[in-house]
């Protein structure tokens, strides 16, 4: 028992000792401001972090921000009038600076350092909810825009989720068409833009299949494909994106 016992103290003290040096030789930096900071799990600093636009207070339905808490049960206006294939909305964040500069540099200028970031604050979130998915779906991109870009950002950020909630990632939903970018359209132009545009290659054994996602405008994307799975035997879908656009972010 001596023995175990100071096998496990010289283990301990020996995992420290690597940490302290890995720390000294490559610091976590935060990914907005470059200072050094602490080992938590999204990575940025206390004052970045406090300084984020976080969404308080929002629909359940489709994180539509609104000025106070709704009473559970109770959705925003344009939820009331029209019926979503979506169970639920989770974002953490409102679609503003520095929140909107982090993304479009993690989407359009190649700045993957920003993607464990947003995804360890998007964990945060998930953890908090406490919902029953079993599997998750980041937003797939057509093959041609994925060429272009090399990498599908909403794969970016649902990789480390999975892995620390061990979660799965639904394979064989494919963009099978290609469409316009969806910013500067209206809501109804994102609509008709998207038509028939996901493809459910396989039955889906998932009883609640969670859509990843870097930022919620209309939601148009994310009803399409929660429609899609519907039609292949999912039984719920919801949806967790980093950010929700409002007003003049959309």
């Amino acid at each position: 028992m001596q023995w175990r016992s100071l096998i496990q103290t010289c283990t301990g003290y020996a995992r420290r000792v690597c940490r302290d040096l890995d720390d000294a030789i490559m610091p976590e930096r935060c990914a907005f401001c470059g200072t050094r900071s602490s080992r938590s799990e999204c990575g940025l600093c206390d004052g970045c972090r406090n300084d984020l636009p976080w969404l308080e207070h929002a629909c359940e339905r489709c994180a539509e921000p609104l000025p106070l808490a709704p009473p559970p049960g109770v959705l925003c206006g344009a939820c009331q009038q029209r019926a979503s294939p979506v169970t639920m909305t989770l974002a953490p964040l409102r679609y503003e600076f520095p929140v909107d500069a982090g993304l479009k540099a993690l989407k359009f200028r190649r700045k993957l350092h920003y993607a464990p970031m947003f995804a360890g604050l998007l964990l945060g979130t998930l953890r908090r909810a406490n919902t029953d998915f079993d599997a998750l779906l980041p937003v797939p991109l057509h093959w041609r825009r994925l060429a272009s870009r090399g990498f599908n950002q909403a794969v970016e950020l649902a990789r480390p989720i999975s892995r620390r909630l061990g979660v799965p990632l639904l394979r064989g939903v494919i963009r099978h068409r290609s469409t316009a970018f969806q910013t500067g359209l209206s809501a109804s132009a994102r609509d008709r833009n998207l038509v028939r545009a996901f493809r459910v290659k396989r039955p889906v054994a998932a009883h609640h299949v969670l859509v990843i996602d870097d930022v919620v405008t209309t939601g148009a994307t994310t009803r399409h494909l929660a429609a899609a799975l519907l039609a292949r035997g999912a039984e719920k879908v919801s949806v967790a994106a980093v950010a929700r656009a409002t007003g003049a972010s959309r």
